[in-house]
């Protein structure tokens, strides 16, 4: 492992060296004793960390702490004997051939960004579970994952089989190539294939067999019931200034109907997404993380596809943190224009969002518009949360829902590498209230 030092009050890039500008050969000769190495350290140290970020912009799955560690870095002065220690921990967890630290020009005057760069051994295999959920109500959801990485390419294979995200029960692959690197960190290129069974719930297949006779008035669910669906989306990712990231690229999926033998139909679109996320540590051990951002799904017939609609998501969770406590707020909007899919259309009552209710009741089909909040206070180990939204479709009106909950997790608030999650929530309705059972874990 080395240490790359890039001065901030020089123009060139340095191997090793302090942030002091770059020296002539004879000097750097000179420079090579323990007592002027020293001196180069303590010149390093006036310095403080103001983040500590990813050179590709890739989320790596690191354990709660080593996040930890991150968070303790950044605020403090740079301390390169910290940072070794940092660097091995990451190489150890990712089973990395090699990590790489560069030091650049911060905000501030006395303030640097840490910048790392992950060197994947050639054909490094990694396997783990990213994703694995039971809720008592929908069953368990679960994700295996193998990744291969060679060089600045990485291969990701993963088996899938979800009861929880949307409206409609899936299960089947994913394979997605990443080229992690180009023009100098800042910009990625991926394309994803999916191959997915779907399944329904006997409400949702009712409530679409209503929508289908002449006699409805509802005509914003395009496709109907599914059996199985592909997906082929090729895709950019654009560093436009760390740590905030456009990805734009293309969704060309094919939905197969029930029965078999009906034409099936495709939904392709333009996708783009803006994304920040930052985290910021103050002196006192005190953190703070913005996590926000925006998508569009805009389908088009122009692409040679058959439904044409446009799907708006945003998102935004802050939390801060101090001693043993914790706050974390999010919120969630999005709004649906066209006859969308099943799949585009949004849902509430999972293990992410207003926890305790049944999706199925408060919607069988899901909904084109969305509105949901959580405010969570975490003391240790403990977690109490409350939830609020609504999911419903234009020209009705909106109905709030509630619910709250307890529960213990040794993450910071998600499902991160080595967390634990186990929450009971409770629906805040009219009559006899039954807890939700919510347990996860992160291998």
């Amino acid at each position: 492992m080395k240490l790359v030092l890039i001065p901030a009050l020089a123009a060139c890039t340095l191997l090793g060296q302090s942030l002091t500008p770059a020296s002539n050969p004879a000097d750097e000769a000179s420079s090579s004793t323990d007592q002027e190495r020293a001196s180069d350290l303590n010149i390093n140290s006036r310095y403080t960390i103001e983040s500590i970020n990813f050179i590709d912009q890739r989320d790596y799955k690191l354990s709660t702490s080593a996040l930890e560690e991150i968070r303790h870095l950044i605020g403090a002065k740079v301390d390169t004997e910290a940072l070794n220690r940092l660097s091995q921990r990451i190489r150890a967890e990712l089973r990395a051939h090699e990590v790489t630290f560069k030091l650049t020009r911060g905000a501030e005057p006395e303030a640097v960004k840490v910048l790392i760069h992950v060197d994947r051994a050639a054909g490094a295999v990694e396997a783990s579970v990213p994703k694995f959920i039971y809720n008592s109500q929908s069953g368990f959801t679960g994700i295996g994952e193998v990744t291969s990485t060679l060089g600045s390419n990485a291969l990701t294979f993963q088996m899938v089989r979800d009861r929880d995200t949307l409206i409609e029960r899936f299960s089947g692959i994913q394979a997605k190539y990443d080229r992690l690197s180009l023009a100098g960190g800042r910009v990625r290129l991926g394309f994803e294939f999916d191959a997915y069974e779907d399944q329904y719930d006997p409400s949702t297949l009712a409530a679409l067999d209503s929508a289908s006779r002449p006699s409805s008035q509802s005509s914003n669910i395009g496709a109907g019931a599914y059996g199985s669906r592909l997906n082929y989306e090729p895709s950019a990712t654009f560093v436009l200034a760390a740590p905030l990231t456009f990805t734009v690229g293309l969704s060309f999926e094919e939905l197969s109907h029930l029965p078999s033998a009906a034409r099936p139909e495709s939904a392709n679109a333009v996708i783009n997404t803006l994304r920040y996320h930052q985290r910021w540590t103050g002196s006192g051990g005190n953190a703070q993380e913005l996590d926000a951002g925006y998508s569009l799904r805009a389908a088009t017939m122009h692409l040679g596809g058959d439904l044409a609609y446009t799907r708006h998501l945003a998102h935004a969770r802050y939390s801060y943190s101090w001693d043993a406590q914790s706050v974390a707020v999010s919120i969630v909007a999005g709004a649906i224009y066209g006859q969308a899919p099943l799949f585009e259309r949004f849902a509430l009552g999972d293990s992410a969002m207003l926890l305790g209710w049944n999706k199925y009741k408060l919607d069988p089909v899901g909904g084109n518009r969305l509105a949901y909040g959580s405010v969570t206070y975490g003391y240790r180990i403990m977690r109490v949360f409350y939830d609020t939204g609504s999911v419903w479709d234009q020209g009705k009106p909106p109905e709030a829902r509630q619910s709250i909950g307890v529960g213990v997790s040794s993450g910071l608030g998600v499902l991160e590498k080595g967390a634990f999650l186990l929450a009971l929530a409770f629906p805040l309705q009219d009559g006899h209230v039954i807890p939700v059972v919510i347990a996860g874990m992160n291998f």
